[in-house]
C-alpha cells in the first residue's frame, strides 16, 4: 500500500531566524526553461554533495516551467525573510507576513522569542519589482495569516487573532478578538489562513470557526473543520484546501451550511478529495523528507512518490494564463521543490479533478531549498508564489533521525531565514496590475472584471466603506444575466451591505441555470426573517415538489434557517427530502446536520415511509443515533484533565488533530483511539507506537485501515529527545481512561524501559512487527 506521511511536513508555517547576509536584489529577470526540457540527471543522495545556497538572481535557472511561461523573481532577502502569507492591497503593495522565529535549530530554541513581523513591500519605480520594505508591525511571536479589511488588519499570533487598526500604515489601536484562535496543536497544526470569502465571512484552514465584523462587534461561529494549511476559493465562493499528503480537498455546498449537529461526524458535500490523485514527479532525487526511509515513500530514483507536505493552494482566477487555465488548481509540496497543477470539472454541485500532467509537473526545481509554500491570484493576473528557502522545514516535535542526517550530510542548516517571491506569467507578458479606485461606479464596475482577485477586492472595498448610494446600481447588476459573476458578486455585495432583500434572493432560486440558483439558495439564508420565512417555505416546498435534485441539499440545509420561526414548517421540508431521497448521501447528511439530539425521533417518524434499514438516510441516522448512545458512557474529561494536565495539554497538541478530540478518529487522517485494542491493550505496544510511530495498515476493532480512508503512517514523538518520559506517561494514562476506555495507567518507569530499550531506532512500527511484542 501507499504510506503517506502526517503530519510530517507543514512547510507552509515553517520560517526562521532572518539571514543577515546581504543578498542584493537584483530587477534582471531570469526565465525558466521549459517543462520539456530534459534536466540534468543528479546524483543519488547517498553519492551527493552538500546542498548549495543559491543566490536569489540564479534560482530560477534551476527550474523547468509549463510550456509557454516564465518565473519572475518580484522579491528577495534582505527585502523579505521567511515569507509564509501575503495579501495585495489596492495599490498591489505586499503584505507579507515574516515567521521569523520558527525552529531556529533543529531542536527549536528560542522559538518564542517576539521576532516576526508583517511587512508592507512596494514597487517604487514601478518595474515589477519591489524595492521598498516598511516594517508595520513587528515583535510578534510566529505570526501565521492576515487579512486586510475595513481600516485595518487581522493578525494571526498564536494563541491569539488581533485586529490592528490602521492609519497611513501605521498602528493606532489593537483589539484582541479571538484569544483562543490557535487553541491546541502544535506549530504545525494551528489555524491559518483567514481568507475573506465570498459570503463576506473570513475563513480558515486546520479550523472549525469563521469571523465578521457586524455592527461594530466581531463575531465567531462554528463552521466545518477543514484543511491544514492554506485555503482558497474558486469563482462562486466554494472553498478549498488540503493536508499534508493530500492533493486538494474541498466543499461542494456553501461554506456555512451544515455544521450544526455535534453528534454528526461528517456532512457529506465537505472534505472532498477534489483532486484524490496524490501522484507527485520530482525533478531530482529529494530524500530529505521526515520517512524517506521508508519503502514506497520514496522511488527507486529517490524521488518522493505522493504528497507528503501538500501547502497553500489556490484556484487560479486570472485573466491571463487563457481559457484552458480557468478552474484550475495549483498545489505547492515544498519538500520536493514543486508546484503541481490540477484540472477541475464540475458536474452539477459536484467537483472533481485530477492532476493535469503525467511524469512532470507545471513547475519544478532541482534546488532543494526552493520551499514554495503558498500561491496567490494577483493583481495583475499572474500568480504569485511564496518561497521560504530553506533547508530545515520540519519541526521538532517529528523530526526523525533519519531526516537529522540527511541536514547534516548535505549541510542544509544554515542559511536559515532567506525569502523569495515569484510570480508566473506567460512568456512575454508584461501584465499590468489593476489599482482600485475609491469611486462607487468604478467600483461595481470592477465587480464584473475577468480577474477574480479584482471582483473579489472591489466587493470587500463597497462592503468596508459601506457603499450604500451603489444599492440601485447592484440591483440593476443581480438582474442582468449576460455576465453571472458580476450578477453573483453584486448579490454578496448587497448581502454585505444588509441591502439583499427576500423577494431578490427567491427570483434567484427561480433561475433555470444552476449557477444562480446555487447562489440564490445559499444567500436566502442571510434573509430568511418572522416575516419573510412564510414565502421561502412555499418555495422551498415547491422545489422539492418539481423534483430538482441539485437544490435538494441545499433546501434540507435551509430548513434551519427555517426551524428558527417555525419548527414544523422545517420538520416537514426535511420529512419531505428525507422520503424523496432516501439514497442520497448528501440529502441525508444535510438533513441529519440539522437534527441535533433528534434524529432517533425522527427515524422513527420516517420508518413507516423508509422501511428499507439498508437505506442511506437510515444507515446514516443510525450511525448518529449509536454514536450519541455511545457517548453518554464516556467519561467526565475535566476529571481526566485534573488528572493528567501533561497528557491532557500533549494531546489537544499533538493527537487531537488526527484522532479527533472525541477519540473516533479523523477521515483521511487516523483511525479511532476510543476502544481501541492497540489502546487499551499491551502498554508496551501502545508505548512503542507513540514513541516511534506506525505505519499501516492496522486493524482496529476488526476493521483494517489503510490509505485512502487514514494516512498511511503515524509519526512517532520519541525522536524529540526534549519529550519527558513523565509526560509521555501522562498522554498514554490519559488516552487509556479517556472516553469509554477504561484502562490501567501507564507509569514514567514504563516508559523509560521501553524507550531506552528502543535507543537508535529510526523506523516506525508495522503491525506485524508490534505483534511480536
Amino acid at each position: 500500500m501507499k504510506k503517506y506521511q502526517y503530519p510530517l511536513l507543514c512547510l507552509a508555517i515553517s520560517s526562521l531566524l532572518v539571514y543577515c547576509k546581504s543578498n542584493k536584489q537584483t530587477s534582471q529577470q531570469s526565465t525558466a526553461t521549459t517543462a520539456t526540457t530534459v534536466a540534468k540527471e543528479e546524483k543519488p543522495a547517498e553519492t551527493r554533495g552538500k546542498s548549495p545556497f543559491i543566490p536569489a538572481g540564479e534560482t530560477i535557472a534551476k527550474m523547468v516551467i509549463e510550456d509557454g511561461f516564465e518565473v519572475k523573481l518580484v522579491a528577495s532577502e534582505p527585502l523579505v525573510s521567511a515569507p509564509v502569507a501575503m495579501q495585495f492591497d489596492d495599490n498591489a503593495r505586499l503584505w507579507v507576513v515574516e515567521m521569523v522565529g520558527y525552529m531556529p535549530d533543529t531542536v527549536g530554541t528560542g522559538e518564542d522569542i517576539p521576532n516576526g513581523n508583517i511587512v508592507i513591500l512596494a514597487d517604487k519605480n514601478k518595474d515589477g519589482v519591489y524595492d521598498d520594505r516598511k516594517v508595520v508591525i513587528d515583535s510578534l511571536v510566529l505570526p501565521r495569516a492576515i487579512c486586510l479589511i475595513e481600516n485595518g488588519i487581522l493578525v494571526a499570533e498564536p494563541t491569539n487573532l488581533w485586529f490592528y487598526e490602521l492609519k497611513n500604515d501605521q498602528v493606532v489601536k489593537k483589539t484582541l478578538v479571538d484569544p483562543k484562535y490557535t487553541e491546541g496543536g502544535n506549530v504545525e497544526h494551528q489555524p491559518n489562513g483567514l481568507l475573506r470569502a465570498m459570503d463576506n465571512w473570513i475563513y480558515n484552514a486546520k479550523s472549525d470557526k469563521r469571523y465578521r465584523h457586524i455592527g461594530g462587534k466581531w463575531v465567531i461561529e462554528h463552521t466545518h473543520f477543514r484543511g491544514q494549511w492554506g485555503i482558497c476559493q474558486d469563482n462562486y465562493g466554494r472553498l478549498y484546501y488540503n493536508n499534508n499528503s493530500q492533493n486538494l480537498l474541498g466543499d461542494y455546498f456553501p461554506a456555512g451550511f451544515g455544521a450544526w449537529n455535534k453528534n454528526q461526524k461528517g456532512v457529506a458535500g465537505y472534505n472532498e478529495k477534489s483532486v484524490a490523485n496524490n501522484k507527485v514527479y520530482p525533478l531530482h532525487p529529494t530524500p530529505g523528507v521526515n520517512r524517506g526511509y521508508m519503502k514506497n515513500v520514496l522511488d527507486d530514483s529517490l524521488r518522493l512518490n505522493d504528497f507528503t507536505a501538500a501547502a497553500g493552494p489556490v484556484i487560479y482566477r486570472g485573466d491571463l494564463f487563457g481559457k484552458a487555465f480557468d478552474f484550475n488548481a495549483f498545489v505547492p509540496e515544498p519538500s520536493a521543490n514543486l508546484i503541481k497543477r490540477d484540472f477541475l470539472n464540475e458536474n452539477g454541485y459536484i467537483v472533481k479533478g485530477d492532476i493535469a500532467y503525467k511524469g512532470k509537473e507545471f513547475l519544478a526545481s532541482t534546488d532543494e531549498r526552493f520551499r514554495p509554500v503558498s500561491l496567490y491570484n494577483a493583481p495583475d493576473g499572474s500568480m504569485f508564489v511564496l518561497d521560504m528557502y530553506r533547508g530545515i522545514i520540519q519541526h521538532k516535535t517529528y523530526l526523525t533521525p533519519y531526516l537529522k542526517d540527511q541536514i547534516g550530510k548535505r549541510d542544509l542548516t544554515q542559511p536559515l531565514s532567506a525569502g523569495r517571491i515569484y510570480k508566473i506569467v506567460p512568456k512575454g507578458a508584461k501584465p499590468k496590475p489593476v489599482i482600485i479606485p475609491d469611486g462607487a461606479a468604478e467600483l461595481v464596475q470592477l465587480l464584473g472584471h475577468a480577474n477574480g482577485w479584482v471582483r473579489d477586492r472591489a466587493q470587500q472595498k463597497l462592503v468596508d466603506g459601506k457603499y450604500n448610494q451603489t444599492v440601485p446600481a447592484l440591483r440593476e447588476a443581480i438582474r442582468q444575466t449576460a455576465n453571472p459573476l458580476l450578477a453573483i458578486h453584486a448579490l454578496w455585495t448587497l448581502e454585505g451591505l444588509n441591502s439583499l432583500k427576500p423577494e431578490e434572493a427567491l427570483s434567484w432560486t427561480r433561475q433555470p441555470s444552476w449557477t444562480f440558483r446555487a447562489q440564490g439558495l445559499y444567500a436566502s439564508a442571510a434573509v430568511i426573517t418572522p416575516t419573510s420565512y412564510p414565502q421561502f417555505v412555499t418555495a422551498f416546498n415547491t422545489i422539492v415538489d418539481s423534483g430538482d435534485s441539485l437544490a435538494a441539499p441545499y433546501v434540507a440545509f435551509l430548513s434551519k434557517s427555517i426551524e428558527k420561526f417555525d419548527q414544523n414548517a422545517a420538520r416537514g421540508l426535511v420529512n419531505k427530502l428525507a422520503i424523496k431521497y432516501p439514497n442520497s448521501r448528501y440529502v441525508s447528511d444535510a438533513v441529519i446536520s440539522t437534527l441535533q439530539d433528534q434524529e432517533e425521533v425522527f427515524q422513527t417518524a420516517i420508518s413507516a415511509s423508509i422501511s428499507d434499514q439498508n437505506a442511506t438516510i437510515n444507515k446514516q441516522l443510525t450511525r448518529v443515533v449509536t454514536g450519541v448512545r455511545n457517548a453518554m458512557g464516556n467519561r467526565n474529561p475535566e476529571m481526566l484533565k485534573k488528572e493528567f494536565p501533561k497528557g491532557e495539554a500533549l494531546f489537544t497538541s499533538v493527537c487531537q488533530t488526527c484522532h479527533g478530540a472525541d477519540g473516533g478518529g479523523v477521515k483521511s487522517l487516523a483511525p479511532p483511539l476510543n476502544q481501541s485494542e492497540w489502546v487499551t491493550g499491551n502498554k508496551d505496544k501502545l508505548i512503542s507506537i507513540v514513541l516511534f510511530g506506525l505505519t499501516g495498515p492496522v486493524k482496529v476493532n476488526g476493521h483494517v485501515y489503510q490509505t485512502p480512508e487514514v494516512s498511511g503512517d503515524m509519526p512517532g514523538i520519541g525522536y524529540d529527545k526534549d519529550m519527558p518520559n513523565e509526560d509521555i506517561a501522562q498522554l498514554l494514562s490519559f488516552i487509556r481512561r479517556s472516553w469509554r476506555n477504561n484502562a490501567d495507567k501507564v507509569s514514567t518507569d514504563e516508559v523509560t524501559k521501553v524507550r531506552t530499550k528502543l535507543t537508535g531506532r529510526e523506523k516506525a512500527f508495522t503491525e506485524a512487527e508490534l505483534n511480536g511484542i
